[in-house]
């Protein structure tokens, strides 16, 4: 058995070591190869939606996004919606995915983790808040009051939601 370390590191992609062994009569072993590949470099992740602080009225939303890792391919996509299971969503051949979920009414963190064949991670996480309340007015003013036709007047309006 013998070891040897490589006197600087291996840059990331494919190498291959070729091991030659011979004895000390000169009887020469064949030759023997492996190929590996070092991967230091976590897969790309791109979310185009929903966007980040998203606030909207509705519940049914679409996560959409590409990932790709040029040395350690396939890449493997799951979505976590809140406290739930991260569920694997199908990446196309060109890096796309894209996920349906359900949201609930109030703060939703949707967590989209990428993951390359050699374990190295991405993980971009969006908050979408779902608002259905309308807002509410509380008070109308004109001033002045009465107003002449043709003059100038504020309408003051208070707001809430």
């Amino acid at each position: 058995k013998c070891t040897y370390t490589p006197i600087a590191a291996l840059a990331d992609g494919s190498h291959t070591i070729k091991i030659d062994a011979s004895d000390y009569d000169g009887n020469a072993a064949a030759q023997k190869s492996v190929t590996c590949t070092v991967d230091t470099v976590p897969p790309t992740l791109s979310i185009t939606a929903p966007a980040d602080k998203l606030i909207t009225n509705k519940t049914a939303i679409t996560v959409k996004g590409t990932t790709n890792d040029k040395t350690s391919s396939p890449v493997t996509v799951t979505v976590k919606l809140n406290s739930g299971a991260a569920t694997a969503v199908t990446v196309g051949s060109d890096g796309s995915f894209s996920k349906d979920l359900t949201l609930v009414v109030g703060s939703n963190t949707i967590a989209v983790v990428a993951r390359d064949a050699a374990g190295k991670t991405t993980t971009v996480t969006r908050t979408v808040t779902v608002d259905q309340t309308a807002p509410v007015i509380k008070s109308v003013t004109l001033a002045p009051n009465p107003v002449d036709a043709g003059r100038t007047f504020v309408i003051s309006v208070e707001v809430t939601d």
